[in-house]
């Protein structure tokens, strides 16, 4: 979220008290700011990334269970699902370093950042959570994923793909050559989608 839609949803008046409380938070390793790209340090994106707070969040605050296994029972769910996916896409972002690593890129200088563009009538929005934007004019563009088995990109994940990457260089107006590069838990299935231009 951004500060403003921080403010908003939590009610905050505005002022200096959200910005010392957004940076103790930040501070103490519950949340994560982010660049966005692009844009000035005002614009930042704040990150719920306290792992603990996470799991708290979406399955302890509010509930109270009385069956046995209910850990093999949540974790057939929707919301087991999707509180992975958010997971997993945190520990990819606190290890952006080894990504590099991976990429052979860590020689390049190179900023993250993540991008947010809010949909209109006329335009779909898009959001990636994690963007390199290298100095030897190449940005990768992150699409993360978490799957109990290896990925399989479908024909319309790959068009959604094409999509957001054509709305990326048309908002930002990039002349860097963009990459778009897949992180999943068990690699991706081979099948005719595989390749995205």
């Amino acid at each position: 979220m951004t500060r403003n839609e921080i403010i908003s949803t939590a009610r905050f008046s505005e002022g200096g008290s959200v910005k010392r409380v957004l940076e103790e938070l930040s501070h103490s390793g519950f949340i994560t700011a982010y660049y966005s790209f692009g844009k000035k340090k005002k614009n930042l994106l704040y990150r719920l990334t306290d792992e603990y707070s996470l799991f708290y969040l979406q399955f302890i605050e509010g509930k109270m269970y009385r069956e046995t296994e209910i850990w093999q029972k949540l974790s057939q769910t929707q919301n087991y699902r999707s509180w992975s996916g958010y997971a997993f896409e945190n520990i990819c972002l606190k290890h952006t370093q080894q990504i590099k690593r991976a990429l052979s890129i860590g020689g390049v200088y190179s900023e993250s950042a993540s991008f947010y563009k809010k949909g209109t009538s006329l335009q779909k929005g898009v959001q990636i959570d994690l963007l390199i934007d290298r100095n030897d004019h190449v940005i990768n563009i992150f699409e993360i994923k978490f799957n109990n088995t290896p990925f399989v990109l479908t024909k319309a994940h790959a068009q959604n793909l094409r999509e957001k990457l054509a709305i990326f260089k048309a908002v930002t107006q990039t002349p860097k050559q963009l990459f778009l590069t897949l992180i999943t838990t068990f690699g991706l299935m081979p099948n005719e989608h595989r390749v995205v231009y």
